[in-house]
């Protein structure tokens, strides 16, 4: 009976010492600053935090760009003015040297080239010549002053999300390959360009 008593002593002892309001420590944090980071509202006053000696500015981290800086990120938040956003993108790569440009031309062929055609006339396999199974003549992109003139980032635009009857092509070909085919696209024009003003002159001097 006694060892009963005890036990139930013991028991109680515990439980209210379990129920207590006294502090315990929960012992050692591996990482203390992530485990008790200080939350931060956006667009909060940062004064008190400054106070404490703690420096936050809201500004971009460096290296990194700020979605109202951003045009891609209008494009995406602008859906019924994106295209003409897009305007704004220039192709961050460098121009092609001898090895990208044939890579660029394999993804050309690849994705553009069954429509837009292997020499940039729209004349590809699926229109081949108004024979083939789709019937509206693709865009010619060499030889139309509407698609010379276009820049690249609404080329961009148009490859990602696509444009009248083209569609994206945005899970097919990354953006990295996007601006590569874009810069195949206008050295083709700007090679078809040349060719033309030269004709002219050539056979001027033929005549002399």
């Amino acid at each position: 009976m006694k060892k009963l008593s005890i036990i139930a002593v013991c028991f109680g002892a515990v439980a209210m010492f379990a129920c207590s309001d006294i502090k315990r420590t929960p012992g050692k944090i591996y990482m203390p600053d992530m485990a008790y980071s200080r939350a931060v509202e956006t667009y909060s006053d940062h004064r008190e935090l400054q106070a404490e000696g703690i420096n936050y500015t809201a500004r971009p981290v460096a290296g990194t760009v700020s979605r109202s800086e951003d045009v891609i990120y209008k494009m995406l938040a602008d859906t019924t003015g994106g295209y003409n956003v897009s305007d704004q993108l220039r192709n961050p790569l460098p121009l092609l040297d001898s090895a990208s440009t044939v890579e660029a031309e394999r993804l050309y062929l690849i994705n553009c080239g069954i429509c837009h055609g292997a020499k940039l006339d729209g004349n590809g396999p699926l229109y081949k010549g108004g024979d083939g199974p789709y019937p509206a003549k693709p865009a010619t992109l060499v030889g139309d002053a509407k698609y010379e003139s276009m820049s690249e980032g609404m080329m961009f635009y148009s490859i990602t999300y696509g444009k009248n009857l083209m569609g994206s092509y945005a899970s097919q070909v990354s953006p990295k390959q996007r601006w590569m085919i874009i810069h195949y696209i206008k050295s083709k024009q700007n090679a078809g360009k040349a060719t033309t003003v030269a004709a002219p002159a050539d056979s001027t001097a033929a005549k002399k």
